[in-house]
């Protein structure tokens, strides 16, 4: 391998693959992000964090924030975020035949059939110790002979009311065989899939890449700053939210406690160019391999998205523009949603199969994400004044130069003294 070949350019290195797969395997279902949060990424940034920086911690959900400078509101703050939660299925009825009916949140129910879950139980009699079940699978229909000709010939889907959760039961008492477990209404059921490396080179996948891997490069941005020597004039904020997959009620919070300059979600993003059915909607050209996304539109700062531009292009690092409307679907709205004024944006990298078990990444496209972001925060410190650099530079239309048609005719090729092309 050449010296010169960039990290992005390079397989992902194995030790790295491993942290990620324990922050995506993490059992951490919406309102239960602990696992994620103090479980792994913690004593991960324990590894690397200086002593001066602190890790926030909040009552209400378990959401983090590591603070490279804490205390220091004059300093022009920076909130990367990843959320930690996961989509979740939630036990809502135990039927006399044993089988534990669920809801199935942000899944479309077809995905979910006959796939191994694990189902975490409150013990009821001692509030706040869980018990993990594993060994059910997901079910709707039993079999394709006890399913109308309209749902064989495919006219006719899975509903979600039909889902169910087989442990199994059999014989006497179904019912009570599954209370007898401590089997309540609102436990929650995550898939049991952590991620493998894929056939094609630099991919991967499994389970939950939304939004482990939000997490994974805001925790390896850190650790590249850390060992960088961190940062002078800016206040560095990595944050692991909560609560996004039902709303991005934790990353507002975070916002409004902290209230940055600049915030920056990273979340997964579609493989648009690999999506079947939608060519009919002339979608973004976004696709796997090809490099972090960046958001245009919506409340994303054309000040921010121009500095991630300008640093992606002298680093050599590849980004696709991800043009979004109203909203960008992430926590990079957590400022306004927070009514915090602050330049905002969203980074990504496409994926393939996003909300089922079988999400598909490419590693150069996450590590293409983690060293830009590195590298832009490291331009914003080199700003003579980031307060000012974003107060007096917004984009002027209205000073815009006038293009002309440049026509269909090929620029003509300059020509040495000798007649060869340069």
């Amino acid at each position: 391998m050449s010296e010169t070949t960039k990290p992005w350019d390079r397989p992902m290195p194995e030790q790295q693959f491993n942290l990620m797969q324990q922050i995506l395997d993490a059992p951490s279902p919406v309102g239960l992000e602990g696992a994620m949060t103090y479980g792994v990424l913690k004593p991960y940034f324990d590894t690397f964090a200086p002593g001066d920086w602190q890790l926030h911690q909040y009552k209400g959900h378990a959401g983090v924030v590591l603070d490279t400078h804490p205390g220091r509101d004059d300093l022009f703050k920076v909130m990367i975020i990843g959320h930690a939660d996961k989509i979740r299925m939630q036990v809502r009825n135990i039927g006399d035949d044993g089988k534990i009916w669920i809801n199935t949140d942000a899944f479309l129910a077809n995905v979910l059939i006959g796939h191994e879950v694990k189902l975490f139980s409150e013990d009821p009699e001692n509030p706040g110790c869980y018990r993990i079940i594993q060994g059910g699978t997901v079910e709707a229909l039993g079999a394709i002979h006890f399913s109308d000709p309209a749902q064989r010939d495919g006219s006719k889907g899975i509903k979600k009311e039909q889902i169910y959760l087989d442990l199994q039961i059999h014989g006497e008492n179904k019912k009570q065989q599954v209370l007898n477990l401590g089997v309540r209404p609102g436990d929650s059921i995550i898939f049991d899939r952590p991620i493998r490396h894929g056939f094609s080179p630099d991919t991967f996948f499994g389970a939950y890449l939304d939004n482990g891997l939000g997490c994974f490069v805001t925790a390896e941005v850190a650790r590249l700053i850390a060992e960088a020597g961190g940062t002078e004039q800016v206040r560095l904020l990595f944050a692991i939210a909560s609560y996004e997959e039902i709303g991005r009620f934790g990353s507002r919070v975070l916002a409004g406690e902290l209230r940055p300059d600049v915030v920056i979600g990273v979340d997964v993003n579609h493989d648009y160019a690999a999506a079947p059915g939608i060519g009919d909607r002339r979608m973004q050209p976004l696709e796997m391999g090809k490099g972090f996304t960046m958001s245009v539109g919506a409340i994303a700062s054309e000040q921010l998205n121009r500095l991630i531009e300008i640093t992606a292009t002298k680093h050599g690092i590849p980004m696709q523009r991800d043009i979004v409307g109203a909203d960008t679907g992430t926590d990079g709205m957590a400022g306004v949603l927070a009514a915090i004024d602050c330049a905002a944006t969203s980074i990504g990298f496409p994926i393939r199969n996003m909300h089922t078990i079988s999400e598909t990444g490419n590693t150069q496209d996450v590590l293409a994400a983690i060293h830009v972001l590195t590298h832009t925060l490291q331009a914003l410190d080199a700003l003579p004044d980031p307060h000012r650099e974003f107060l007096d530079n917004h984009p002027r239309l209205d000073e815009a130069t006038r293009l002309e048609h440049q026509g269909s005719a090929k620029p003509e090729v300059e020509k040495s003294a000798n007649g060869d092309k340069r």
